[in-house]
């Protein structure tokens, strides 16, 4: 496992993804994800299993200080009065004094400026609640508006990132900016598992779809990328992939599986016009 310096932040290139993970499923999972050695893991407000996070943390046995832990504000808590009381409310959860990256988790879905939401943040990073700011969903436009308002510099943009979706401009947007990406939906939505270039490129490394998909996004430079499951044996399956490298071949391969239909998330009223 690596880690990737996104603007002083030094984040796990992969992570442990806890959406649509009900409480219950958390507490189960998340303790053999630890054990096993993932040690970023990301939640948000929006999920409903922070409570459930932070106690699986708390009962680890492993110190704070080794788990990079993400949370994501709510849209609905976009005013700078709500925003701070949704943080402390979160830390609460969390069992934790502060978070190691908060995320704004949408950029629509609220009428508060940009400059109100990105105020908010940089005022609980500097009263120590979180160590580092971000963003998720943003186009590129709207990166180049945060880190303009930002006094903190930003880390990074979570968004949806597969080989069906081409990112590239907010890849390059990102990096021009010293940020990171981070990939959600690395499993495309169960398309990766039955990818027939997929696999025959597994077959080559005595790895799994998934696991190729999984290397093809941290192999990136300045990519971290979230998985999720609630199997152990899929969650070992998701760890294994710093053992082996795909060539220069593979990756453009992959790469050339993305098509212009290829995004899934796209909620409406929540979601930016796209750079695609």
């Amino acid at each position: 496992m690596h880690a990737v310096n996104s603007n002083g932040a030094n984040i796990p290139a992969l992570g442990f993804g806890t959406f649509r993970m009900p409480g219950a499923e958390v507490l189960r999972i998340l303790p053999e994800a630890l054990k096993i050695g993932f040690r970023h893991v990301d939640t948000a407000q929006a999920y409903g299993n922070e409570a459930e996070v932070g106690e699986a943390i708390h009962h680890s046995g492993i110190p704070r200080a080794d788990i990079f832990l993400t949370t994501k504000v709510w849209v609905d808590k976009y005013r700078h009065g709500d925003f701070v009381a949704s943080v402390d409310e979160s830390l609460r959860k969390l069992k934790t004094d502060h978070v190691d990256l908060l995320l704004l988790h949408w950029p629509g879905g609220s009428d508060v400026p940009m400059a109100e939401r990105i105020g908010a943040l940089n005022e609980v990073q500097k009263a120590g609640k979180v160590r580092h700011i971000g963003i998720s969903n943003f186009n590129t436009a709207q990166m180049e508006e945060a880190v303009r308002l930002s006094d903190a510099p930003i880390a990074t943009n979570q968004v949806e990132y597969h080989p069906y979706l081409d990112q590239t401009k907010v890849l390059q947007a990102a990096r021009r900016h010293g940020m990171s990406l981070t990939a959600y939906y690395a499993m495309a939505n169960g398309k990766v598992p039955s990818d027939r270039l997929l696999n025959d490129i597994g077959a080559r490394h005595g790895k799994t779809a998934a696991q190729v998909a999984l290397r093809w996004l941290v192999q990136q430079q300045d990519v971290i990328t979230l998985s999720k499951t609630a199997t152990e044996t899929r969650l070992r399956e998701n760890f294994a992939i710093f053992d082996f490298a795909l060539t220069r071949e593979e990756m453009a391969a992959i790469r050339g599986l993305a098509r212009p239909d290829g995004r899934i998330v796209n909620p409406a009223g929540l979601a930016p016009v796209w750079d695609d």
